[in-house]
């Protein structure tokens, strides 16, 4: 019966995480209805879409296998630190790559 629990909480962080890539990505695109300040193309909703999705499910296979609050801690930071730089440089530049949205 616990596993059975534990498998339904799981699909249910799963959806979350879907649902929630979702509703993210509806933001720029209902902006873009009402603004020339934001300017998306299919690109930039397919690479955040990738990013987002990536971080939600190494936050789900996190919440998996590590069981030390410590070290789940450690990690998830590492990961919104990632994310957030990783987004920071696609849109700005912060860092000077190629990459950089300038």
């Amino acid at each position: 019966m616990k596993n059975k629990t534990l498998k339904i909480m799981q699909h249910k962080r799963i959806i979350g995480i879907l649902l929630t890539v979702v509703f993210l990505l509806c933001i720029p695109l209902v902006a873009m209805q009402f603004t020339d300040e934001v300017m998306w193309t299919f690109v930039d909703f397919v690479v955040m879409a990738v990013m987002l999705l990536g971080a939600g499910f190494i936050y789900e296979i996190v919440m998996r296998k590590v069981h030390k609050i410590q070290h789940w801690i450690i990690l998830i930071v590492a990961l919104l630190s990632v994310f957030l730089l990783t987004w920071a440089e696609l849109a700005v530049g912060i860092f000077g790559t190629p990459l950089s949205g300038q």
